[in-house]
């Protein structure tokens, strides 16, 4: 696999994906406490899975491309996906508890976040030579999104996506670049969950907001690495297509507003890959990198994270 897509590469990319099942399937959730996947009907989101990991398996030359880089022509292939916010609280809205979360996956609609957690988990099913079950899929994904790879409920979640990138980094799964860019140091405190509880269902129990209470003065120990606005064009040499990018933001209380990979087109332009909300779908920006950050409002810079191979 090579650094760079061509358009007609990226148009081919999403035709494989439109071959996968482009209308979006019902959310899954997986886990111990779900009865196993199989009606007898196409399931969309295990045939994007199976499809999507045999074409990288079929287009990987040795040795192994960097992760970054399988994650992107995953990305590419999900180019057009529809973009669904809040489906990892959909549960707390049919009556779920914080105390037992499940976990939801899905390749057939994203978030920000679940992009970039989903492009990396089919990105290391497909380094190997397993089946790409749905399981399998579903370990990747938990020992991305919750604290220390294990899913204890609603506050095991790494909310906070700079923590996503901290606790990734010690368990080896992400490289912080922070330091290494050059990133100013922000320690303001978050606190953004707390002061806005009536922003998230599951902080009407007591005691899950004080479990996140808790969480959030842990995280004043982290300071985060961010690149600012104004010093991206210096360092866009040095992101590599396929690592991950943390839109950092001045709102108090919170770290970023948005989360992307980094995606270098045919003519070494570095662009964003990403489910934005605007959009409405998974999309790869025209603008550059440098431009799509400048035009974010109350934005402060980057964090950037490379994704590893265990």
């Amino acid at each position: 696999m090579g650094d760079h897509c061509s358009r007609r590469e990226l148009l081919r990319n999403a035709a494989l994906a439109a071959a996968a099942l482009a209308m979006p399937g019902p959310l899954v959730a997986c886990g111990k406490d779900r009865p196993e996947r199989g009606s007898g009907r196409a399931d969309p989101d295990q045939q994007r899975l199976t499809a999507w990991t045999a074409v990288l398996r079929a287009g990987r030359p040795f040795p192994e491309p960097p992760l970054g880089r399988a994650a992107i022509r995953v990305g590419e292939l999900a180019v057009g996906t529809p973009y669904v916010p809040f489906t990892l609280e959909a549960y707390l809205k049919a009556g779920g508890s914080p105390l037992r979360e499940p976990l939801t996956l899905s390749l057939t609609r994203f978030d920000c976040v679940t992009l970039v957690e989903s492009c990396l988990a089919v990105a290391r099913l497909a380094g190997d030579t397993g089946a790409p079950t749905w399981e399998r899929f579903g370990r990747e994904i938990e020992r991305m999104r919750y604290r220390g790879g294990e899913r204890r409920g609603y506050t095991s979640r790494l909310h906070y996506f700079s923590e996503w990138i901290t606790d990734g980094e010690q368990r080896g799964l992400v490289k912080n670049l922070g330091a290494e860019l050059g990133g100013a140091e922000d320690a303001r405190p978050l606190r953004f969950m707390t002061e806005h509880r009536a922003k998230y269902p599951a902080l009407a129990d007591d005691n899950v907001f004080r479990d996140i209470e808790a969480m959030e003065r842990r995280l004043d120990r982290h300071a985060r690495r961010v690149i600012p606005t104004k010093r991206i064009p210096e360092v866009v040499n040095r992101i590599e297509t396929g690592d991950v990018l943390a839109f950092a933001t001045e709102i108090p209380g919170l770290d970023v507003t948005h989360a992307a990979f980094a995606y270098r087109d045919g003519d070494g332009t570095l662009r964003v890959l990403h489910a934005p909300l605007s959009g409405g779908m998974v999309e790869v920006t025209r603008t550059t990198l440098p431009e799509y950050v400048a035009a974010i409002r109350r934005s402060t810079g980057i964090l950037v994270a490379r994704p590893l191979r265990l």
